[in-house]
């Protein structure tokens, strides 16, 4: 194995690991040091997405995308940064050139269904998630989709039999534990909603948007030091540039929250 091979290793590595940021080190490191490899660069910028560094991760992405046009998790990966980055169009675009070579690719017809669901374009949205569904039936990443159109759209009994659907595809999930925990709060049952939250952050202890649930949880409740150390959990987690204004108001949130302690 030459230094290269394991340098690539040791950022791999450290990717598995959580450690983002040393991950970018080494492969920069490498790429000034030998030869471009767009091997090397790919993985840059899988290091960046995870390092959250999107605006240069959209830069390598774009390059390598054009060099390794068959590489289609490359792509997803760009199109999903451009949807980060508040740049739906960009996004689109990716996600319709997978479909033109590869109408098989259903996880690409959801994405777009999402770009259409931030819009608010509900019709658009539900029409990409139900041909994703008709393509593969067993679609999870689908049918958490069509149950947040249709927890949307005011049909509750058909949400939550996506959620569950979902679930029992993927039990360890995280998102599927999510989703009905949004479900249940949103239907006043906080007891579920909350066991719902604990469970899909046991799974994945990162999961921003679970604390968020949960915060508000404990708000409604009263319980106001609970509710506190869940927003900030929030807020140390969610590191988006699209959540830039609801972590602006969970700020805002806590801040009228101690003074009123």
């Amino acid at each position: 194995m030459n230094d290269g091979q394991i340098s690539i290793s040791r950022a791999e590595q450290a990717l598995e690991k959580g450690a983002a940021e040393e991950a970018v080190r080494i492969l920069k490191r490498l790429l000034q040091e030998q030869e471009d490899d767009v091997e090397t660069r790919a993985l840059l910028g899988e290091a960046l997405v995870e390092a959250g560094h999107l605006e240069e991760a959209s830069r390598v992405l774009e390059t390598v995308v054009g060099e390794l046009p068959d590489e289609y998790d490359l792509q997803f990966d760009l199109g999903d940064v451009y949807f980060e980055l508040g740049r739906p169009d960009k996004a689109c675009r990716v996600y319709e050139d997978i479909l033109s070579r590869d109408p098989g690719q259903t996880d690409a017809r959801v994405s777009l269904g999402l770009i259409h669901y931030h819009q608010e374009q509900m019709e658009q949205a539900e029409a990409c998630y139900r041909q994703a569904l008709e393509q593969d039936p067993e679609s999870a990443f689908a049918l958490h989709s069509l149950g947040d159109v249709c927890l949307a759209t005011g049909r509750d009994d058909e949400a939550r039999d996506c959620f569950e659907k979902a679930l029992g595809l993927e039990p360890e999930n995280p998102q599927a534990h999510f989703n009905l925990a949004e479900f249940h709060y949103d239907n006043d049952d906080l007891v579920e909603a909350e066991k719902c939250c604990r469970k899909a952050i046991a799974l994945d202890p990162d999961f921003s948007f679970a604390y968020l649930t949960l915060g508000n949880i404990y708000l409604d409740q009263e319980q106001i030091k609970e509710s506190l150390h869940c927003f900030r959990e929030f807020l140390k987690h969610e590191k988006s540039p699209a959540s830039r204004d609801i972590c602006a108001e969970v700020k805002a949130l806590i801040e009228g929250l101690q003074e009123g302690a």
